[in-house]
């Protein structure tokens, strides 16, 4: 029987700052070392991690459900490794199964009785389906008024007199004729061709903004020949700009967990997952910009300038800065769903005794995660993929670090990553150890596979594929990959991560063109959202302190925010700032970078598909190194660190000393753990 867990460290709460670790899928000779490692072994918990570092899997519950089908499947799970898992109401759920109905709350109690009897551990998530915030068409059933609103423009030159535009009515004076529940915004002059324009804050129209249902509208649907989605019911989605529409939200959901399984949470109920909720949630009307009543309020507070003039760039491109005026204009509206969404049910999870997990909508929103008990991303779409730019640029690529980040600098415990969704049927196993990899070495701690499927009965098998557990080719062979992650899991908590160098970015962006060159030259770094500078960060002319962190250089590719900008001056006198330029080159860029940081990592030849991690735990210094590409390397390693090594296998537990001079021999898409005593 194992331990009971502390509970505040299961809860994911105030801990060392982690770090992510290496993870040899394939083979790999020893890293050179010149003494022998006889003294050097692994924890207990490396050879047997506890549970808590179990993938959770998207476990989709999409057909007509049985306890003792639930109970089969469970079981399944742990005899391949999995002892965790995400209840995920899907589409394919017969109607006699809604959301939150008695019977499902049935189910759920039942499955987390015999988790808990298991030595399982659940996150519920707070949906049917995604995007979150709605209930399932709940809250705007309670209130017609919750249902989610933006704002519209008329060109008020170009209407026509008794005609309809946007969704208002045109007068006889050529002025708007607000309908109940529709208000006037501004009437603003474009500067690029002097029209007058309306803005108009009103509800969406009926069947957009909707989310994903839990039902096929048509019954027992066969799969279709073409392998798409069958329709399913759309519920509204509501208005989670709107503080009160949010709280009939907790209420209806949080609430209602709380009431069900009070019992169980911070201990076999570790969070409640929230998915990316949405603005304008799904199928927003054409022309239509995220807002609600009272948003430009809000968004002149958070800029700290009236918006008003400027209100035309949202839906023109040729006025002046069109661009820039609506990266701010977003930029305040998710700081403002901080305040409506992410704050009150981060708040309510800590005072019930839970985590608050999930994801944001954007790969590099940052921002939202500190509201998180558990910061997670999600890689679905392929966003992310192997041997293609996309593991290095854009976005997407960010969002590793942004949780790992989010993580170290917020005092939490653990980071999370969905990842696999909706990658295809020609989705592989290796692709998916690679994924794996990827985010571990980027210092994830907690793997959410997208998904296991309950049922992949008719259409269910088409939707978001593939089933990555159960019902797919390499069950067989997944429990030493469950085990493996469990123990580079276990490798990435409660540890330091070693590193010097941070990268600035701002709550709903991350800068990805000098992270990609500290990729590609072994140069570990961090992203620091902005707020940290002037909220909680101690910044001198030895550099920046944050959560036991010390950075030595702080990396700028766009420009500050002016709160940030007396930080910065102060680290800029100490030459501390680096400011990256694309003309300078790479070379240049890391030897400033090396003037300023000693590298902790030196490898020969040059690697640019090497990932470096450094982590310091239970007295042993751990590096990560992941083979990023398709072709095999062969690397001398120079290490900041000198002592006794052994060779880690995440797959099978082993170790083995590590003598002589030889190279490291890494073959593609292959990680090894050098421990270093």
């Amino acid at each position: 029987m194992r331990q009971k867990l502390n509970r505040r460290r299961f809860l994911g709460v105030a801990g060392a700052g982690t770090a992510g670790l290496i993870l040899p899928w394939g083979s790999g000779s020893p890293a050179h070392a010149g003494a022998s490692a006889a003294a050097v072994n692994p924890p207990a918990e490396w050879l047997d991690p506890p549970h808590e570092f179990s993938q959770a899997p998207f476990w989709f519950w999409n057909d007509d459900l049985s306890e003792q089908e639930l109970l089969r499947q469970m079981e399944d799970f742990r005899a391949h490794g999995v002892h965790a898992f995400v209840i995920h109401p899907r589409a394919g759920l017969p109607k006699s199964i809604g959301w939150l109905s008695d019977r499902m709350i049935e189910l759920m109690r039942f499955t987390i009785e015999r988790a808990a009897e298991r030595d399982m551990w659940v996150i519920l998530y707070d949906e049917g389906m995604y995007p979150s915030g709605s209930s399932s068409g709940q809250v705007v059933a309670e209130n017609p008024a919750f249902r989610t609103r933006g704002l519209v423009c008329i060109d008020l030159d170009e209407a026509k007199p008794e005609t309809q535009v946007q969704g208002v009515r045109i007068g006889g004076d050529g002025a708007p004729v607000l309908a109940p529940g529709q208000n006037l915004v501004a009437t603003v002059r474009r500067k690029s061709n002097g029209h007058r324009i309306a803005v108009i804050d009103r509800a969406a129209a009926e069947g957009r903004s909707v989310i994903r249902g839990l039902h096929f509208l048509q019954d027992d649907p066969p799969r279709r020949a073409d392998r798409r989605e069958v329709p399913e019911n759309q519920p509204p989605g509501a208005d989670i700009l709107n503080p009160e529409a949010v709280a009939c939200f907790i209420r209806l959901v949080y609430q209602r967990f709380c009431d069900e399984f009070r019992p169980h949470f911070g201990k076999t109920i570790k969070g409640i997952f929230t998915d990316e909720p949405s603005l304008l949630a799904r199928g927003a009307e054409r022309g239509m910009v995220p807002g609600t009543t009272g948003i430009l309020e809000h968004v002149n507070a958070f800029l700290e300038y009236d918006f008003t003039e400027h209100l035309p760039a949202l839906w023109y491109n040729d006025e002046p800065d069109a661009a820039r005026h609506r990266r701010n204009y977003h930029r305040a509206l998710e700081a403002r769903l901080e305040e409506t969404f992410y704050r009150p049910i981060s708040t309510w999870c800590d005072a019930h005794g839970t985590c608050l997990t999930g994801h944001p909508m954007g790969g590099d929103d940052i921002g939202p995660l500190r509201h998180f008990q558990i910061p997670g991303q999600d890689i679905v779409w392929r966003y992310v993929e192997p041997d293609k730019p996309s593991a290095l640029e854009g976005e997407q690529s960010t969002q590793g670090k942004c949780a790992s980040s989010a993580m170290i600098h917020l005092g939490r415990r653990q980071n999370m990553n969905e990842f696999c969704g909706a990658f295809g049927h020609d989705f592989t196993f290796a692709e998916m150890q690679w994924l794996a990899s990827w985010l571990l070495v980027r210092g994830c701690n907690l793997l959410v596979p997208h998904a296991f499927y309950y049922s992949i009965r008719g259409p269910r098998i088409d939707e978001r594929p593939p089933d990555v557990g159960p019902n797919n080719t390499w069950w067989p062979r997944y429990k030493p990959f469950a085990e493996a992650t469990s123990r580079l899991c276990w490798l990435n908590t409660d540890g330091a991560h070693v590193c010097a160098l941070a990268i600035l970015g701002l709550n709903d962006y991350l800068p990805w063109r000098a992270a990609k060159v500290c990729f590609q030259h072994q140069r570990d770094f961090n992203y620091i959202e902005a707020r940290h500078l002037w909220e909680d960060a101690r910044v001198d002319g030895d550099g920046i302190r944050l959560a036991g962190m010390h950075y030595r250089a702080l990396i700028l590719e766009d420009d500050p925010p002016a709160k940030a900008q007396p930080a910065i001056d102060r680290l800029a006198k100490a030459g501390r700032i680096l400011r990256w330029n694309e003309q300078m080159g790479a070379a240049e860029f890391i030897a400033r970078i090396d003037r300023l940081i000693p590298p902790d990592v030196q490898v020969a030849p040059a690697a640019p598909d090497l990932r470096v991690r450094h982590v310091r735990k239970g007295g042993l210094d751990y590096y990560l190194l992941f083979n990023e590409g398709a072709a095999a390397l062969e690397l001398r390693l120079t290490l900041s660190v000198q002592g006794r090594r052994v060779l880690l296998d995440p797959l099978s537990g082993g170790h083995k000393p590590v003598t002589g001079d030889s190279p490291i021999q890494l073959a593609g898409y292959t990680m090894q753990v050098l421990a270093v005593a």
